[in-house]
């Protein structure tokens, strides 16, 4: 990708720096504060990732009204969710309304538009990065349908693995290329494109029903059940991923864990034994990207046919 911006874009040295960034003038401070405390990672090496990394994540940003998970303290600090921005963002900051149900008073959602209003969220201390699936113009909408492998503490990294594959082939079966990616945690986060031609509803659907194939093929180490003391030990098939205003960490995210990870596509051959989420950190990633470019771009291309996809699995095995 020709992009220069794999320099940094703060010194190692100053605490405070002014930057402009999309003709917007930042004072970038605390920047010496360790995030990381075992890596001794900062704030300045989360900024200046989110800077080198813009190009990337920002197709799967851009016009997506953004959950702020905070961490400004670090990573062994307790952070906390924003969602409403309203009074508090720089008046240059595009923003989305909305009604909670307990509260009919306006609120706004932050939307990423640019790496500017990328570098605010971070410059708040969100390490990570939770967008919708869907963008203003079309908010009903989702651009992607997700399948998230969340396991529990006792499920062998292989068992989510394994999960991953055999979700893959039950949508090749059904006639819909899927694109996986690590969460940057603990699972696995496999995608198809659905060019908001359905509704959240369709999309939950239509991954209740992949999911509900999974399980049946690891019955012992997966579960549909939501609530956690309820999964004894097994695997979460979460399909509720694809509800409105539902939000999971972006292709290229940092997590808020130990080794600053970053969710990072894969390609479908190296979903396989020796795959960790510790595989890709901010020290790491930008080889790799220079290799392999953004994986996940068909996620964002023209969406499956739903209706064919149905029939197709239907014709081996009925659809309930």
């Amino acid at each position: 990708m020709a992009r220069s911006a794999f320099s940094p874009l703060l010194n190692p040295k100053d605490n405070e720096q002014i930057k402009t960034v999309n003709g917007h003038e930042f004072t970038f401070g605390h920047l010496d504060k360790i995030f990381w405390p075992k890596e001794k990672y900062t704030k300045r090496d989360l900024l200046n990732y989110y800077h080198q990394a813009a190009a990337y994540i920002l197709p799967y940003l851009k016009n997506r009204p953004q959950s702020l998970n905070r961490h400004p303290n670090g990573i062994t600090k307790p952070g906390f969710y924003q969602k409403d921005v309203s009074g508090k963002a720089p008046e240059w900051i595009t923003t989305f309304p909305y009604h909670s149900a307990d509260d009919p008073k306006d609120k706004e959602f932050l939307v990423c538009t640019d790496e500017a209003s990328l570098l605010y969220m971070v410059s708040l201390g969100c390490i990570e990065i939770n967008p919708w699936s869907s963008r203003t113009d079309k908010p009903d909408n989702p651009d992607w349908c997700i399948i998230d492998l969340d396991p529990d503490k006792k499920t062998p990294f292989e068992k989510v693995i394994e999960a991953a594959r055999i979700t893959h082939d039950i949508l090749q079966d059904a006639g819909v290329s899927s694109y996986c990616k690590t969460s940057g945690s603990t699972g696995l986060h496999v995608y198809f494109p659905l060019g908001a031609k359905y509704t959240y509803e369709q999309s939950k659907t239509f991954a209740r029903i992949i999911v509900e194939r999974v399980h049946a093929e690891m019955p012992d180490h997966t579960t549909l059940e939501r609530m956690m003391d309820q999964r004894k030990g097994r695997m979460y098939l979460d399909f509720l991923q694809n509800r409105p205003q539902a939000t999971i960490a972006a292709p290229y995210s940092v997590r808020p864990k130990p080794g600053a990870c970053v969710s990072t596509p894969l390609r479908w051959e190296e979903v396989k034994k020796g795959l960790s989420n510790q595989n890709f950190t901010i020290r790491n990633i930008f080889d790799r990207l220079k290799e392999t470019g953004d994986l996940f771009q068909p996620v964002l291309g023209k969406g499956i046919d739903m209706k064919k996809a149905l029939d197709k699995l239907s014709a081996g095995h009925p659809v309930e």
